[in-house]
């Protein structure tokens, strides 16, 4: 029987993007090191896989495929608004990072799970539908858009739960950014995700009430764990 991998978890609290997004680096390049000398050497050591959890300051960030036309403010504006931008090398277009929303960072060889960039897409989001059903929000999918949706594919469809992703050698970096009790008005600063036509929500908003971010990242890693199937190595 094949054992289950193991994936070391850490919450890094409210940190910079930038300092995020290094660390994200940092353990990716080791990891792709990992596998190249592995295959060099024709050893079987297998890479760490990380789960970072934490919260970001106002920032905005775009994707490879994005378009700096959906960001609506200058430089200006945004230094008003106390807001970072970053231009940066996940899928996706833009999107808003801020206190109250949960932002989850796998780092995760995929070749000791799937090696399927689309599958990987669809278990994150099964991860996070399962999480809000806990807290009775029902969500979905929304065929032909990444993410997870209330209301979908209907004239009310909001989402509540934006992804962007890299790859490298089966290595993911980035992830999701679940909407928990954000200040959503800063997703008028920009066309979320690209989509123009499509409102934002959070699980506050939906319940009418505040809820506690560190319940939600309880539940998302027992479902990640439960989804991926993987074992949990806190640190």
């Amino acid at each position: 029987m094949q054992q289950r991998p193991m994936v070391r978890v850490r919450d890094l609290g409210r940190i910079d993007y930038k300092q995020a997004w290094d660390l994200q680096e940092e353990l990716l390049k080791t990891a792709v090191d990992c596998k190249i000398s592995n295959r060099k050497n024709e050893t079987a050591v297998m890479p760490q896989q990380h789960l970072l959890f934490c919260e970001h300051p106002h920032v905005y960030t775009l994707g490879k495929s994005g378009a700096f036309e959906n960001l609506l403010l200058d430089e200006a504006h945004l230094q008003q608004i106390d807001a970072q931008f970053y231009k940066i090398n996940r899928g996706g277009d833009i999107t808003y990072h801020g206190p109250g929303q949960l932002v989850m960072y796998p780092i995760l060889d995929l070749e000791q799970f799937f090696t399927d960039i689309h599958q990987y897409l669809r278990y994150l989001e099964e991860a996070v539908i399962r999480t809000l059903a806990h807290f009775q929000i029902t969500a979905a999918r929304y065929e032909g858009l990444t993410g997870v949706w209330i209301d979908a594919d209907t004239p009310r469809a909001r989402k509540i739960c934006a992804m962007g992703v890299k790859c490298s050698r089966w290595i993911t970096m980035h992830g999701i950014a679940l909407n928990v009790s954000p200040d959503l008005g800063y997703f008028g600063n920009i066309v979320p995700c690209g989509i123009q036509d499509k409102a934002v929500t959070s699980m506050a908003k939906e319940l009418g009430r505040e809820v506690s971010i560190t319940e939600v990242q309880k539940v998302l890693l027992r479902e990640m764990s439960a989804v991926f199937n993987f074992s949990i190595q806190e640190k």
